[in-house]
């Protein structure tokens, strides 16, 4: 999955978690010499990094702290001006477009995001409402996260090639699944084509617009899509999760949504701008992005303009991060404090660089741990799997899937948890950690769930809810042969399914490979985990897409070959 699906799916725990759980005590921003052993240990102990700057901004000034180098191999330092892609951290800068204009009066928040559309061109709309500017700027259009006629030919930089045609051909064809405004849902897709729209409303290409009514008046001169060659030699080279140098990404059509490099200092910049350091026309906008909010279903967590305001300790902090294929990027403030925090890393890893970005805000959370997975018995699973209460309302549902143990918890997608120890696990996709208590029987009566400096105890209240039963049948294995393809989800994420004699087989971008079984000619369960696919097919019997029912989601993923 990409980064902000990762990044989404552990703030889903850790706001639910946090909301029933007390303050923790407070520090000021650590030294520099502390920040420096933070990247140290990131990139040296975990290898989670080839090279991070942190800045941070206070009433003191700016201090910048770096460790690492530009490429793996290569010796050279990094600084407050290296630049890094800062991928999805672009959306803040696309929302501050869009307030600019409605404080130009050049646009207006509810305004249908069709006016700004070409003739022909059409958007979709339910139950008679239209999408508006401010739904895809707080991300409740509807829209799905990726338009799904996205098939690049290049999966290294795979938004290059959509074009605006593509872009339009989905919208006039896309059926919204429920009520604008009614769900948060992150959506790529509607920050580009906030970013289109806005350009279009003014009259110049996505970057123009950036530098013209944001970059030249705050002297942020190294924020920039196309690079110069002098910045080009400034670049750090992007990484990914294995630390191999990767290519950069081009995102022309949705380059609203993602396509900004930058460095520490010129985003210090911006956050100084935000924070009131300097005196800026654009001061009454960025005040205005605050103002908007809307529920996530998070108990902490609120999205504003652009924004994402996340609420614990006490605290509120201000902030968005992005990941490509090769970096991950944080900046968030404390608009009490008027502390303001970047991160940028070189690399596309688990850890990236949000925790040392909120931690650097918010002492009360803490950095994230590297945790070594160990081999168990999978029957140790069975004395664990029930439901345990962390709050009224809320449930860790703890199932066996064959080999695997599986956390859910209340309204949130599962997440696959990692022995550590034989009671002791851990989840990959954010710093979880959860230790089974057991009686004498060896059955868990309770779970403790360490995070943020927090234990969580959470009593056992029954059985596992257990996953829905399917029941195998007997097909033609000639049908699989109309199945056999790759089905695209997003860049990157791609379902193959092959055949192997009598037996047809699925396997994600990154997985294993696991035996799919019939309980109808085109529907098909996996007996490893509660999901099943539906193929669609045409009148020859030839899928042309298939769908993944899966947590309560249906994901549509349409055949690329």
């Amino acid at each position: 999955m990409t980064t902000r699906a990762v990044m989404l799916a552990g703030a889903l725990i850790a706001s639910a978690i946090a909301a029933a759980a007390q303050p923790a005590p407070q520090s000021a921003v650590p030294s520099d010499s502390e920040i420096r052993q933070i990247l140290i240990d990131r990139i040296d102990a975990q290898h989670q990094s080839v090279g991070i700057v942190v800045g941070v901004i206070g009433p003191e000034g700016r201090r910048i702290v770096a460790y690492g180098h530009l490429e793996k191999g290569d010796p050279r330092p990094l600084n407050g001006d290296t630049v890094f892609e800062i991928g999805s951290a672009t959306k803040v800068f696309t929302s501050l477009l869009l307030a600019d204009m409605v404080q130009r009066g050049e646009a207006a928040l509810d305004d249908p995001v069709a006016k700004y559309l070409p003739p022909g061109a059409k958007m979709p709309g339910r139950n008679g409402r239209s999408i508006t500017l401010v739904d895809l700027s707080t991300h409740t259009s509807g829209l799905p996260r990726l338009p799904t006629n996205m098939t690049p030919k290049d999966a290294a930089n795979p938004y290059a090639d959509y074009s605006v045609e593509q872009l339009y051909q989905f919208l006039s064809g896309y059926q919204l699944p429920r009520d604008i405004g009614s769900q948060y849902e992150y959506s790529n897709l509607g920050g580009g084509l906030l970013g289109h729209v806005l350009a279009r409303r003014a009259g110049m290409d996505y970057e123009a617009l950036v530098r013209s009514r944001i970059c030249d008046p705050l002297g942020m001169n190294d924020t920039r899509i196309t690079l110069t060659p002098e910045m080009k030699a400034r670049l750090a080279a992007g990484h990914n999760q294995a630390l191999d140098t990767v290519a950069n990404w081009d995102l022309p059509t949705l380059a609203g949504a993602g396509a900004l490099r930058s460095t520490a200092n010129d985003l210090l910049t911006f956050l100084a701008a935000n924070l009131g350091y300097t005196k800026s026309p654009l001061a009454p906008a960025m005040a205005a992005m605050l103002k908007v909010r809307r529920p996530t279903g998070q108990p902490t967590l609120e999205v504003a303009l652009g924004w994402h305001i996340f609420t614990t300790n006490g605290k509120e902090i201000i902030w968005h991060n992005g990941g490509t294929g090769g970096y991950r990027s944080f900046m968030g403030f404390d608009p009490k404090t008027r502390i303001g925090v970047v991160a940028l890393s070189n690399a596309e890893t688990t850890a990236g660089v949000d925790d040392i970005g909120r931690h650097l805000l918010d002492a009360g959370v803490p950095l994230m741990k590297s945790h070594k997975e160990i081999a168990v018995d999978p029957k140790l699973f069975d004395s664990y799997a029930g439901r345990y209460e962390l709050a009224p309302g809320l449930v860790m549902n703890i199932t066996r899937e064959g080999d695997l143990l599986m956390a859910q918890l209340t309204g949130q997608p599962k997440v696959e948890l990692f022995a550590e120890g034989e009671r002791d696990y851990f989840v990959k996709v954010v710093d979880v950690q959860i230790s089974f208590m057991t009686g004498t029987d060896g059955h868990a009566t309770e779970i403790v769930v360490h995070q943020n400096g927090r234990d969580t105890h959470s009593k056992r209240i029954g059985d596992a809810a257990p996953p829905k039963e399917h029941k195998e049948v007997t097909v033609d294995p000639k049908l699989f042969d109309g199945y056999v393809g790759r089905y695209q989800f997003a860049p990157n994420v791609v379902l193959a399914v092959t055949r192997d004699g009598t037996h047809l087989f699925a396997q994600l971008t990154g997985q294993a490979n696991f035996e799919i079984f019939p309980e109808g000619e085109r529907d098909y369960f996996y007996k490893v985990v509660d999901a099943q696919i539906t193929f669609v097919t045409d009148g020859s019997g030839r899928a042309t897409e298939l769908i993944l029912h899966q947590n309560g989601f249906d994901q549509h993923a349409k055949r690329v070959d």
